[in-house]
């Protein structure tokens, strides 16, 4: 089944959506669009389904696989059954467009009768073009049908209670996360608190990350727990440590026993680690291959858009399971010698393990010398049985390294280098 370039939604009222086993999980009620700045059509994230009992829950656009007028059906994956609830930018396309009274550019006043969403050839979906019928002012009359493009159409614009945050997010919304969150720090906490809040969970994390650890458990703590928990989810194992690390104990264990079990796990071995230890900074899930994978198998792998410039440096060879904990660690390659060798090549001929990996117990300052020293971007962490547990990269030590308020924008400067590498006033 393909899906069309172009969907008017108005038609996907009521279709079927379906699981990838061709099971029936619920109908289609509308689409979600997220304003945007000025001149940009609204982004659609997703769709809203409604399920048995009249639960209605949001199905992201990442998750469809295949959009037409017979039928909606989802990729693999958990299904978040959390009941759907609109933000402050979003739009809820059918509910508040439908019968809209707006104006044409060329000055005819009309109905919104439907609204289309189109896709790029990135995969983005945008409210491209807009069905509207014109008022004729006899009844007895049906006016003229048009379909335009959305920018040819008045009053179209943020709806809503809380335009003033809608318009707020359009304007931010192209920031860099570390942008963004110095842009949060300028505001007022209730405010600030108020903007984070209509973020989508990713985009959330990705701003949580770049705060001061202060702000950070402000703006948790504004969420409500189940929010908060998918928030978490969102973010990288190491970094959500950190934050549940500024929490009271009673808190942590409520957060993570909502998340679910395949984030939280990662997560609780990393609390367990001792602050300041390669096992405390480190990334749990560094990029792991077996040492048959090929040469093109690893440079696809680290092409992946969602890998840090840091993680996707280099690939670990080990032994099955590919998972942290792993099988016996046996090397990493850089990816520049990726880049170097022919693509059908094993990973198992060029691999490295001439510099031996750090120990879950290795120090900061350790790490921090022993990168310097071989002019590392990432390390490998192994316990004593030498499987791999996780990687420390070059932006985790730069993080642990710095005095603990350098993201806080109003901090004065506390901190200095000492002789020996460290940073006085640093705890860790």
């Amino acid at each position: 089944m393909s899906t069309p370039n172009r969907v008017y939604l108005a038609r996907l009222a009521g279709v079927a959506v379906f699981d990838p086993n061709g099971d029936q999980v619920g109908r289609v009620r509308d689409a979600v669009a997220r304003m945007r700045a000025t001149q940009r059509p609204p982004e659609v994230v997703g769709l809203v389904a409604e399920m048995p009992m009249r639960r209605r829950i949001f199905l992201s656009i990442n998750r469809i696989t295949s959009i037409d007028t017979d039928a909606v059906v989802l990729g693999s994956g958990t299904l978040n059954l959390r009941r759907f609830e609109k933000r402050p930018n979003e739009l809820l396309v059918l509910q508040e467009l439908l019968d809209r009274r707006v104006q044409l550019d060329s000055g005819q006043a009309g109905s919104v009768v439907d609204v289309a969403m189109e896709s790029s050839r990135g995969g983005e979906w945008a409210l491209s073009r807009v069905a509207v019928r014109e008022h004729t002012g006899r009844l007895t009359r049906r006016g003229h049908l048009h379909q335009v493009d959305w920018d040819r159409v008045r009053g179209l614009g943020a709806v809503g209670d809380n335009r003033g945050t809608a318009n707020l997010l359009a304007v931010l919304e192209d920031m860099r996360p570390a942008d963004l969150a110095n842009a949060l720090q300028d505001l007022p906490d209730a405010r600030r608190n108020e903007v984070a809040a209509a973020l989508d969970d990713e985009r959330l994390a990705d701003v949580l990350s770049e705060l001061p650890e202060r702000d950070q458990v402000e703006i948790l703590a504004a969420l409500d727990r189940q929010r908060a928990a998918d928030v978490l989810e969102e973010m990288e194992p190491d970094d959500a440590a950190d934050l549940l690390n500024e929490l009271p104990p009673p808190e942590q264990d409520v957060l993570l026993d909502l998340m679910e079990p395949d984030e939280a796990d990662p997560v609780r071995q990393l609390l367990r680690y001792a602050s300041g230890t390669a096992g405390s900074v480190m990334t749990s899930e560094p990029v792991i291959l077996p040492p048959d994978a090929t040469v093109a198998e690893a440079l696809a792998r680290i092409r992946e858009a969602q890998l840090s410039p840091a993680v996707a440096a280099q690939v670990f060879v080990a032994r099955a399971p590919l998972t942290t904990p792993t099988g016996r660690y046996l090397g990493m390659v850089h990816f520049q010698r990726l880049l170097r060798e022919p693509p059908a090549d094993l990973l198992g001929g060029i691999v490295v393990n001439d510099i031996d990996p750090l120990r879950t117990s290795t120090p900061l300052p350790e790490i921090t010398r022993r990168m310097a020293t071989y002019d590392m971007v990432g390390m490998p962490v192994v316990d004593r049985n030498n499987r791999l547990v996780g990687a420390v990269t070059v932006d985790d030590v730069l993080d642990h390294s710095l005095p603990r308020d350098w993201r806080d924008r109003d901090a004065a400067p506390t901190s200095s280098a000492t002789d020996d590498g460290t940073l006085d006033g640093d705890d860790e």
